[in-house]
């Protein structure tokens, strides 16, 4: 058994790496560097500009925040194990990063659930939403969404905490819950079940309550008219594109965390598991920048007086 705090998991998904890793490294460098620099922006934009001090783009600075944050817990260690040639983590640090991997996910989720509420709320009910959306109400349910993702993974971290181990290889580029329980020297069945409650309750269901708010909004676009039907579509669109992106990202992940997909090339698996924990954070500020006007006008005002002043 080995639960020890000294005990170091291999990373073996990193052996294929070979020669091409400086190329690698590079690319997820700049990538990194780039994803930090667009949610930090994004954020400052947000919060220096007083007409974009309402809940949507409030709800977008959260989710900003949580990029910059699963990012955070995956760049260092990509880039630590590439230029590695041991692919080795600690454990503590392997639960570390599993813990922050999995409350990335599920506060993304989380927050892509406001986001569609907040839609809801300002397309289906206008005259009520500033007395709806108060900043008081905003901050409340902003913290119990963040309650509501790390408390069911919270207990289920717990459990795996206590699992005696005996193996230390990970075929994967990080750390998951799953993968912990594979190396199990016992039955894991209550991790399991508990294990898919938990994804019901922080996944299944906030897409739930978004679709839910779709189906509302779909339904009163088509007794409206054209124009507002434009507008409803371009002030949907990117939550939607981010929505799907992540969720269809999130969806292949589990799949292949549950089932065994070895007949499907590493090379594929390993790109689906960087894909989850590197696109939707890198994307995110791309979408929301072009695609929301008041974003994209504020954020070429910023460059063009804030850095460019002599403009």
């Amino acid at each position: 058994m080995m639960n020890s705090s000294d005990t170091t998991f291999i990373l073996s998904a990193y052996s294929e790496i070979g020669n091409t890793k400086y190329i690698y490294f590079i690319i997820l460098l700049l990538l990194y560097i780039f994803t930090i620099s667009a949610n930090l922006i994004l954020i400052v934009v947000i919060c220096v500009e007083r007409s974009l001090h309402e809940p949507m783009y409030f709800f977008l600075c959260i989710l900003s925040v949580n990029s910059i944050f699963g990012s955070t817990a995956i760049y260092p260690c990509l880039l630590t194990n590439i230029l590695s040639d041991h692919h080795a983590i600690s454990r503590i640090s392997c639960l570390v990063q599993l813990f922050c991997l999995h409350i990335f996910v599920y506060c993304e989720f989380s927050s892509l659930a406001l986001m569609g509420y907040d839609r809801y709320l300002s397309i289906c009910y206008p005259l009520q939403y500033n007395m709806i959306m108060t900043p008081g109400k905003v901050i409340k349910i902003i913290i119990l969404s963040w309650l509501y993702s790390i408390c069911p993974f919270g207990i289920l971290f717990i459990l795996t905490l206590q699992l005696p181990l005996c193996g230390r290889i990970i075929d994967k580029i990080a750390c998951a819950n799953y993968s912990i329980l594979k190396l199990s020297c016992i039955d894991t069945s209550i991790n399991n079940i508990y294990g898919l409650i938990t994804l019901v309750f922080n996944a299944v269901l906030p897409v739930i309550l978004i679709l839910y708010s779709y189906l509302r909004i779909l339904r009163l676009c088509l007794r409206s008219s054209k124009a507002s039907q434009a507008k409803a579509l371009n002030t949907c669109t990117p939550h939607l594109v981010t929505l799907i992106n992540f969720f269809i990202s999130d969806f292949f992940e589990t799949v292949q965390a549950r089932f065994d997909m070895s007949y499907v090339p590493s090379e594929v698996r390993n790109f689906l598991s960087a894909y989850l924990m590197i696109i939707p954070p890198l994307i995110n500020p791309i979408i929301y920048g072009i695609r929301i006007g008041n974003i994209n006008v504020r954020l070429r005002k910023w460059f063009v007086h804030k850095i460019h002043p002599w403009f």
